[in-house]
């Protein structure tokens, strides 16, 4: 479990085959902040740009730890067989603060950065998210987007039509402070850039409950009229 809220911008410094085939997954080897592996442990769980991933090895000296990712998670994520800046958290302890929102590492699908300019002293980012997203995303709602824990300012829907990029889903406008900008990898990224999404917890067991009641109400008006 994870905050989105981020403790440190690594580098993936090496991309190494686990096997010569398509079915075998990547090995990474992720260089960190000085001093942000020493109360790291084997198995410590550590979101790379949101995505949940297990530390196999690591060296305090050099400040690196791997990781082994697997083909469905590079299918499904965007940036994690790349070289350059990733976002890092450590997973949420018992007692930290809950500062962002709840996290699970788990990316729901990617979405592709649609606008990204300041604006004063902020900069606004605009995503375009996938279709099957698009009932998740609610103003005011929180929204990761590379393992950050974002709020969602203005959401924009392109179901009919072509929007941005000439994709269709919908777009969500996000307002990022300096702060966010320079302590995050967000602000290397560009027009066209490919980002991971996870959708809010809370969203996901709303339209499930609402989901099922509307089976049910279904079966049971099936039965009344039997």
């Amino acid at each position: 479990m994870f905050t989105g809220i981020i403790t440190g911008v690594g580098r993936i410094t090496a991309v190494h085959d686990l096997g010569s085939s398509l079915n075998h997954g990547k090995r990474l080897i992720i260089e960190a902040p000085a001093g942000y592996l020493d109360d790291v442990t084997l198995g410590d769980s550590i979101a790379l740009n949101g995505a949940c991933m297990t530390v196999t090895s690591f060296d305090l000296d050099t400040h690196t730890f791997t990781i082994d990712i697997s083909v469905e998670s590079l299918a499904r994520t965007s940036g994690l067989s790349e070289l350059g800046r990733v976002n890092l958290e450590k997973a949420l302890r018992a007692h930290d603060r809950l500062g962002g929102h709840i996290v699970s590492g788990h990316v729901d699908g990617t979405g592709h950065v649609s606008h990204f300019a300041q604006i004063g002293e902020s900069w606004e980012l605009r995503i375009m998210a996938p279709t099957d997203l698009a009932k998740y995303l609610a103003y005011k709602g929180s929204i990761t987007i590379n393992g950050v824990s974002l709020t969602v300012n203005r959401v924009q829907d392109f179901f009919n039509a072509d929007g941005p990029l000439g994709l269709r889903g919908s777009e969500v406008s996000i307002n990022l402070i300096p702060h966010t900008v320079e302590n995050t990898a967000l602000g290397s990224l560009k027009t066209g850039s490919t980002v991971n999404l996870e959708i809010d917890t809370v969203a996901r067991y709303v339209e499930r409950m609402l989901r099922v009641d509307a089976t049910l109400g279904d079966a049971a008006a099936l039965k009344a009229n039997a």
